[in-house]
């Protein structure tokens, strides 16, 4: 076997994206939308082998071991429901979700901080309440004064996303890359056909 074959296979099937796995919890929606629950193919076949999911969908390729062979899961359902968080974890992530990855002040999307509604010099806490998305540019532009004092207005005020809310909110933000036997179970804020 030469040596170059064996190198891009193994390249290939170490990259998480190749053949990854659609999971769906028991009720056949995904645990996350942004990012989406994806288990790369390896984990997903475990799963299957411990009987904690469900196959739903198969990619074309197989794998196999010296007694079985098994065509790699594209779309996986887990047998038993987990629960949604009803807290939402305060993470910049999460932040920049809340905020739909734009400034709260100017409304761009490059070069993403956060700032602090009321300055943390002036008293100002670091919480869902008083922290937002904002441009280097309107961070920089605010510093330490107080919205009036730097001429600022807030886009929508901060506060704390509903754990539904934020997984709604990943709903506008798909991935780059999504094979076609995921779509059936994603709904995306897409026009539907007529």
């Amino acid at each position: 076997m030469d040596g170059s074959f064996r190198t891009g296979f193994v390249r290939e099937h170490a990259n998480p994206k190749a053949h990854a796995a659609l999971v769906l919890n028991a009720d056949f929606r995904p645990l996350s939308y942004y990012p989406l629950s994806l288990w790369p193919w390896q984990e997903a076949v475990k799963a299957v082998f411990l009987d904690r999911v469900s196959i739903v969908a198969e990619y074309d390729e197989v794998v196999r071991s010296p007694s079985m062979e098994i065509r790699i899961p594209s779309v996986v359902v887990l047998k038993d429901y987990v629960k949604p968080q009803k807290r939402v974890a305060f993470t910049r992530f999460n932040l920049f979700l809340r905020d739909e990855f734009c400034c709260q002040y100017c409304g761009s999307t490059g070069d993403l901080t956060f700032d602090h509604v009321v300055p943390r010099a002036r008293g100002g806490v670091t919480s869902w309440e008083n922290v937002v998305a904002a441009c280097s540019r309107c961070n920089l532009h605010k510093g330490s004064k107080s919205l009036v004092q730097s001429g600022l207005s807030l886009r929508k005020p901060p506060r704390q996303p509903a754990a539904m809310e934020l997984m709604n909110q990943g709903r506008k933000f798909p991935p780059g890359y999504l094979h076609e036997s995921w779509v059936d179970f994603l709904y995306w804020d897409a026009e539907l056909e007529a």
